[in-house]
């Protein structure tokens, strides 16, 4: 069953990339997917049942829009950082702690930590992310947690837990 859930979630992904039904894409894709799946399909650590949860799915579809804003806002807020004529920037390596449980999701949160500008996920260790950030404000990790990833949680415990 993880094997056919595997094979069905990839090969989607294939299909999404290459947007064609041409035989022989999609002859190339099932070829493709079941190397992939036979050979590495041990190595997912997220459960290809649990990802057609319709729940899951609609909480996916929410995430993007909601994360892609907050890189707009990041990428607004280095620009300013850089077009000011003082430089108002205090980098530095702040540890932030986080709730969530799974792999995936803490890998989904580094991902998107250090997909957003000014930011950048160091190293991860337990419940503990190490983030490099162009403007450290705040005095202690919970505040930082707050910051920096607070606003991903919520959103990310409903996908990956």
């Amino acid at each position: 069953m993880k094997f056919i859930g595997e094979f069905i979630m990839l090969f989607g992904i294939w299909l999404l990339l290459t947007w064609s039904l041409a035989p022989a894409q999609v002859i190339a894709g099932v070829v493709v997917t079941l190397l992939v799946t036979g050979l590495a399909g041990d190595i997912f650590v997220f459960k290809a049942s649990r990802a057609f949860n319709p729940v899951r799915i609609f909480w996916m579809i929410v995430y993007i829009p909601y994360f892609l804003w907050y890189v707009v806002l990041a990428n607004l807020d280095v620009a300013y950082r850089v077009i000011h004529p003082d430089l108002p920037i205090r980098p530095g390596i702040v540890k932030i702690q986080t709730s969530l449980n799974t792999d995936m999701a803490k890998t989904f949160l580094a991902n998107s930590i250090t997909l957003t500008p000014g930011t950048l996920t160091v190293d991860i260790k337990e419940n503990e992310l190490y983030i490099h950030w162009i403007y450290v404000h705040g005095k202690d990790v919970k505040e930082w947690s707050e910051a920096i990833a607070g606003r991903f949680e919520p959103i990310l415990r409903r996908i990956f837990e």
